[in-house]
């Protein structure tokens, strides 16, 4: 375990870099993360970690990228919903590394 420093506040990470206590995430932290990456996150980055979110509040799970790419197809859709768009903005890994961003754990099945 490791941990980050935002704004003052300092959270926990595990070794690879995800929020080791969900609650403590904020967008701050995300930005954070994703400017560690050389990512600056834009509107359309935003939309998809909001996605997840709630995904993951509904379902309790952090879906791989088979499934986000569905099920962001079914409610943004078709233009979003496709592995391209998803790779464009999120090009280490749309699941991987937009979970981290959103503060959600590793996706099932993400090496």
């Amino acid at each position: 375990m490791g941990t980050i420093s935002v704004n003052g506040q300092d959270v926990e990470v595990d070794e690879e870099g995800y929020l080791a206590n969900l609650t403590e995430w904020t967008k701050e932290i995300g930005a954070y993360m994703a400017k560690a990456d050389d990512c600056e996150l834009a509107d359309d980055h935003w939309e998809i970690i909001s996605f997840l979110r709630e995904y993951y509040e509904e379902y309790q799970i952090a879906p791989a990228v088979r499934v986000l790419t569905k099920a962001v197809g079914k409610k943004l859709g078709k233009d979003k919903g496709n592995s391209k768009y998803l790779y464009e903005l999120f090009p280490y890994g749309p699941a991987k590394q937009a979970c981290k961003y959103a503060g959600l754990p590793k996706p099932t099945g993400c090496v």
